[in-house]
C-alpha cells in the first residue's frame, strides 16, 4: 500500500514538473512586437549637423510611436571606436543626436558616409538597427534684382562640388507660425546646372525693425542627401517696430487695464443683478409682514 502511494506521489511530482517546464518554455517563446526604426540626416545652413531617429510599432492594429528606447549612433560601421553617442526616444518616439567634433577625421575621409543606429533589446521589442547612406551635399542661395532667388544644389565628388540635376527643393520665407512659399509654386526641381529660380511674390510682408526677411532653400527627406536647409537675409519686407502696450488700456491688457467702456458694462451688470436681488428681498419681507398681519387679524 505504501509503495502504491509513493508511486502516485512520484507521478504527481513529475506531472507538476513537466507543466512548469512547458510553461517556462512557452513564456520564453512569447512573440515580441516588431520595432520599426528609422534614421535621417539633417544639415542646417551648412553648419549644424545632426541625426534623428524615429521608433514606432504596430500596436492594437495601428502604428504608434514608441518612447523610452535606448539608441546608439555610429558612423561608417558599428564599432565602439566609431560611436557618435547615445540617446533615448521621447514621448513622440524621436531621438536627436548632434554629430560631435570627434567624428571629423572619419567624416573627412570620403564624400560618402554611412550612419547607423542600433536599439537595445527590451521585454517588448528585439534589438534592431537602421542605416542611412549619405552623399555629402550643400545648398548655396543668392538673390538677383527684381526679387529673384537662385539656389544651387551640389554634391561632393572627389573633393570637388558638382551641380546635381533633378533634386526637388523648396524656397520659402521664415515665419513664426510656419514657413511660407515665396510664390504659388510649392516645389522646384534643379536644372542641369543644379539651379532653381524663384520669384519672391509676397508683398508687404512684415520683417524685422529694418525690413529684413529670411529666405530658406530646403531639400526635404531625400533618400541620398537627407535634409538640408540654407538661409539668407534679404531686405524685402516691411519694417516693423514693436510697440509695448503694457501700460495701455486694451482688450488684451493685464488686470486693471481693460477699456473703461468694458469695465462700465461689467460693473453695470453686477449692480443690476444685485439691485434685482435686493428688490426681491424687500418683496419677500413685505409678504412675510402681510402674512403675519393676516394671521393676527384672523385670530382676533
Amino acid at each position: 500500500m505504501k509503495w502504491k502511494n509513493m508511486r502516485k506521489i512520484k507521478y504527481i511530482a513529475l506531472t507538476i514538473g513537466l507543466i512548469l517546464f512547458l510553461s517556462e518554455v512557452s513564456l520564453s517563446q512569447v512573440v515580441k512586437n516588431k520595432l520599426i526604426l528609422g534614421l535621417g540626416y539633417y544639415n542646417n545652413n551648412n553648419r549644424l549637423q545632426y541625426l534623428k531617429a524615429n521608433t514606432k510599432a504596430k500596436l492594437n492594429g495601428k502604428f504608434q510611436q514608441v518612447a523610452g528606447i535606448h539608441l546608439s549612433f555610429y558612423i561608417t560601421v558599428e564599432d565602439p571606436a566609431n560611436l557618435l553617442g547615445r540617446a533615448v526616444t521621447n514621448e513622440k518616439g524621436v531621438a536627436n543626436l548632434f554629430i560631435p567634433p570627434s567624428a571629423k577625421s572619419v567624416w573627412n575621409k570620403s564624400p560618402k558616409q554611412t550612419f547607423l543606429v542600433v536599439s537595445e533589446a527590451t521585454k517588448e521589442y528585439d534589438g534592431v538597427h537602421s542605416n542611412f547612406d549619405l552623399t555629402k551635399s550643400r545648398i548655396q542661395i543668392d538673390t538677383l534684382p527684381d526679387r529673384k532667388i537662385t539656389a544651387t544644389f551640389s554634391e561632393l565628388r572627389d573633393s570637388a562640388w558638382i551641380p546635381v540635376k533633378g533634386v526637388d527643393m523648396k524656397v520659402t520665407v521664415k515665419r513664426l507660425g510656419g514657413d511660407l512659399n515665396v510664390s504659388e509654386t510649392p516645389t522646384y526641381t534643379t536644372d542641369s546646372l543644379g539651379v532653381v529660380n524663384a520669384d519672391f511674390k509676397l508683398d508687404k510682408l512684415p520683417g524685422d525693425s529694418i525690413g529684413n526677411l529670411v529666405i530658406i532653400a530646403e531639400v526635404d527627406d531625400n533618400d541620398i542627401y537627407g535634409n538640408l536647409t540654407t538661409e539668407r537675409s534679404v531686405p524685402w519686407g516691411e519694417s516693423s517696430k514693436y510697440v509695448s502696450t503694457f501700460n495701455q488700456r486694451s482688450l488684451f491688457a493685464r488686470r486693471g487695464w481693460s477699456p473703461l467702456w468694458l469695465e462700465w458694462i461689467a460693473y453695470s451688470i453686477i449692480a443690476a443683478v444685485w439691485g434685482v436681488l435686493f428688490y426681491l428681498f424687500l418683496q419677500i419681507r413685505k409678504l412675510k409682514r402681510l402674512g403675519a398681519g393676516y394671521v393676527a387679524g384672523k385670530s382676533e
